[in-house]
């Protein structure tokens, strides 16, 4: 762990490599919004989220702070607002590399660009769409189909996927009372919890300077 004026930068780690659902993405962000609040450097979210763009693509949604619809690369970011929902995640206990995921020649490139309307239509269109990743860790990652099947048999349950490029898997549950009995249940050989999804990270208000998207938004939601 590198050290530095005022803190310690958990980023520098060696990661476990492919068992991450973001972890690494998410542990960047939080460096960087931890630091903009401990060194009162008063920089923007805007900002924060241009130097986040310079770590990796899914750096910025991380510090934008709320659930929202990415397009570009990972930088151009919609506010989202989705219905309150109660996660079951697993680990699968295997690593799953980035890197050959996307270079597998079975992967589909030409897929239909998804909307943002896709996603404000409920959960069960939300089921509708795929992660064109899974089907390329599936076949090659055993543990991964095997979660993802177990996930979306169990009662209680809307659907099952596969998160990012692997290996974690998640299914998006019924109630807080179906993600935790399932939670339970999950198998010796695999890590699960229950998690309940957040529309805006607690500390939204508290690591960054308010800038006129952040103000535009809030004002909506209070309005509404």
């Amino acid at each position: 762990m590198r050290s530095f004026a005022g803190g310690h930068d958990p980023t520098d780690q060696a990661p476990a490599h492919g068992r991450r659902s973001r972890g690494g993405s998410s542990d960047a962000a939080t460096v960087l919004l931890a630091l903009n609040r401990l060194w009162a450097l008063d920089l923007s979210r805007a900002r924060l989220q241009a130097l986040g763009l310079l770590l990796g693509a899914d750096v910025p949604v991380f510090v934008f702070g709320r659930a929202a619809f990415a397009e570009g690369v990972g930088e151009r970011l919609q506010p989202l607002g989705l219905d309150p929902a109660w996660y079951v995640v697993i680990e699968p206990g295997c690593s799953v590399p980035t890197a050959g995921i996307f270079a597998s020649p079975d992967l589909t490139r030409n897929t239909n660009p998804i909307r943002m309307a896709d996603f404000s239509s409920g959960w069960q269109r939300f089921a509708a769409l795929r992660n064109d990743l899974q089907p390329i860790a599936r076949t090659k990652y055993a543990p991964v189909a095997q979660a993802i099947d177990w996930l979306g048999g169990r009662p209680g349950v809307r659907f099952a996927r596969m998160s990012g490029s692997g290996a974690c898997v998640f299914a998006e549950c019924e109630s807080e009372d179906a993600a935790r009995r399932i939670a339970e249940t999950v198998p010796p050989q695999w890590a699960g919890w229950a998690a309940r999804g957040l529309d805006e990270h607690p500390l939204f208000l508290r690591t960054c300077v308010q800038d006129d998207k952040d103000a535009n938004f809030l004002g909506s939601r209070q309005a509404g």
